[in-house]
């Protein structure tokens, strides 16, 4: 009875249910992200960390890094998960960029994408005595806004691709012909 149903779903009902699903993912997403995000600017020197929850984010190392048309300094900082006996969640190497053209300094900021969200970690200034000011940002659920959205756009494809409509058009465009032999 429950398979036979279903067969009786249309393709419109099903891409709205899809794409109303992709509402309530979307809204989760971003719900997740403005009351859970943290944002921390911190000095640190290489072997210095800082902790976000249970992320401890480590400065290993700086390294100087020449690219095709820039200089960097290179840093590399591990993730390490302390509630999973400092498991390493990621290595990231954000960079301190001057490109020789403009030789204005530019930001790249690591991330590091995943189902429960983003991490970013960026380089500041150097503050000096080889301390960084490091900035590092937790966006939980930062691909669901992103997931959200392809469930919207899927369910709206599938709304469209319903067989009523292409029937429905095929019958108006055939009334003004049939119209003007008569």
């Amino acid at each position: 009875l429950l398979r036979q149903r279903t067969r009786q779903l249309t393709r419109a009902y099903v891409g709205m249910m899809l794409a109303h699903l992709g509402v309530a993912v979307f809204v989760f997403g971003v719900t997740g992200v403005r009351t859970h995000e943290v944002e921390r600017d911190v000095t640190l020197k290489p072997g210095q960390s800082t902790q976000v929850g249970d992320l401890r984010f480590t400065l290993e190392a700086l390294r100087e890094r020449e690219g095709p048309n820039f200089n960097a300094i290179q840093g590399v900082v591990t993730v390490t998960d302390t509630s999973r006996g400092d498991r390493v969640v990621a290595r990231m190497s954000p960079e301190k960029r001057v490109y020789r053209v403009q030789t204005m300094p530019m930001t790249e900021a690591a991330i590091r994408s995943g189902l429960g969200g983003d991490l970013y970690v960026s380089l500041g200034e150097p503050v000096g005595d080889g301390a960084w000011i490091v900035r590092v940002y937790v966006k939980p659920l930062v691909t669901w806004i992103w997931g959200g959205c392809v469930l919207m756009a899927l369910g709206g494809l599938l709304a469209i691709a319903d067989r009523r409509y292409r029937v429905r058009k095929i019958a108006e465009q055939a009334l003004p012909a049939t119209a003007a032999s008569a």
